[in-house]
């Protein structure tokens, strides 16, 4: 495939979330790679065939890694596709998707992983990578074949929304991902304390009538898969916190200098349980939304470092799983499109600023995940997203990309529109 042409972006500011630095100037791009950067890259400093974006004072900033998203293929294509997930991707600003791997089959061969690989060169605007499973069959029980699934392509293993209930097959999945140099990311939930538990447990649930989730019931298991990475030295990554309980045994995991690693939900920490309203099944989430005291206590972890990663945790739903009483819908909702816009909101109210937050979503997942992307230095991917942190616009969810529908942020007022996304220099969105 040939290269495209230059590319340069002038009168930007330009976000170096790696540094946590903003300045002025210009981002010039050429044979997919960012060739020079900052206030010397100017109209009369490129190569004549350059195309020239006047960006006005538009933010140019690394393109988004999202580390968790539910994408259809194989099986379940009625709920989103590669093509679908990565077209609101590429408008959302994120050029890399990390893929779970509860498909139909599920991601445990080779073959699937090659399957998806393959799927996303030919229809993916932006870049997919899968998670292939931990365990055979995502059952818990019989440990995938790390090795080989990693050659294959995998970028690091889990069950998906599924949490391994046994600590002897959670401490042997942890050895041989450590003998691979592989990243485990795992669901912490322990089934048993959910129950029929449908949200956060407290005074709100109480009041709705619906049975309640404790907190306890994510920072068990957490507490315990840290204990199994002392044990094993392994390197792990929980997908979702979403509790102060939880972020106090991370500090504790990080004090003692584990391989640890955290992710949160843009739902979790823009969103609280008063949002579910009268039963909104698209707030229906998993991890649910909590009271505001949890969802500050998110906030001001992100803020200090100790949550790496904000993810959009996709998970598209049908009308037929959703519109439903409140105590029987599905969980989840979709994310990867409005996952930016509803980050800025944090932005806005001065609870953080942009290149930290934009550090979750770009430098740090990277580092986690071993990839080359994520970072506005010379050589780097030209994986890229210009965009206005202040164009103020209203959701309307005929417009997302995706197959389904089911967003949290229906008819919310948000700001940050994505004008442009380049992956390795392409343009994926405009």
């Amino acid at each position: 495939m040939p290269q495209p042409r230059p590319i340069a972006f002038l009168d930007a500011r330009l976000i170096d979330p790696d540094r946590l630095e903003e300045l002025r100037g210009g981002a010039l791009i050429v044979d997919g790679k960012i060739a020079a950067l900052g206030p010397a890259v100017k109209r009369d400093a490129v190569p004549p065939e350059t195309l020239i974006i006047e960006c006005g004072g538009d933010v140019v900033a690394p393109g988004l890694i999202d580390m968790r998203a539910f994408i259809g293929e194989p099986g379940a294509e009625h709920r989103e596709t590669i093509a679908s997930a990565s077209a609101a991707a590429a408008a959302g600003g994120v050029t890399t998707l990390v893929a779970r791997p509860d498909t139909n089959p599920p991601v445990d061969d080779p073959a699937v992983v090659d399957f998806i690989l393959r799927r996303a060169r030919a229809t993916a605007k932006v870049r997919v990578l899968p998670t292939a499973a931990l365990t055979k069959g995502l059952g818990g029980r019989e440990i995938a074949e790390i090795g080989l699934l990693a050659e294959a392509g995998a970028v690091a293993f889990s069950d998906g929304p599924l949490s391994v209930v046994n600590a002897q097959t959670m401490r042997r999945a942890l050895t041989y991902a450590r003998d691979f140099g592989a990243l485990v990311i795992h669901t912490c939930e322990d089934r048993d304390l959910v129950g029929e538990g449908v949200m956060a447990e407290g005074e709100r649930a109480s009041r709705l009538g619906l049975p309640g989730i404790p907190r306890e019931a994510e920072t068990v298991v957490l507490e315990r898969d840290l204990r199994l990475v002392a044990l094993t030295g392994a390197r792990y990554h929980a997908a979702l916190v979403s509790n102060r309980l939880s972020l106090e045994a991370m500090a504790r995991a990080r004090a003692s200098g584990l391989q640890a690693t955290c992710g949160a939900s843009i739902n979790n920490l823009t969103l609280n349980e008063n949002d579910v309203g009268d039963y909104r099944t698209f707030l229906k989430l998993n991890p649910p939304l909590r009271g505001e005291d949890e969802r500050e206590g998110l906030v001001e972890a992100l803020n200090d470092g100790l949550i790496d990663v904000v993810v959009s945790d996709h998970d598209p739903q049908d009308v037929e799983t959703k519109r439903l009483p409140f105590g029987e819908a599905s969980f989840g909702a979709i994310g990867v499109e409005t996952m930016l816009s509803a980050s800025l909101r944090l932005v806005a109210a001065g609870r953080i600023s942009l290149p930290r937050l934009l550090r979750a979503m770009t430098t740090r997942p990277a580092e986690i995940l071993g990839l080359p992307s994520g970072r506005l230095k010379l050589g780097a991917p030209a994986d890229l997203v210009r965009f206005d942190p202040e164009a103020p616009y209203v959701l309307d969810p005929a417009t997302l990309h995706s197959h389904c529908r089911n967003t949290p942020f229906d008819e919310a007022r948000l700001d940050g529109k994505v004008k442009m996304t380049l992956v390795a220099g392409r343009v994926a969105h405009e």
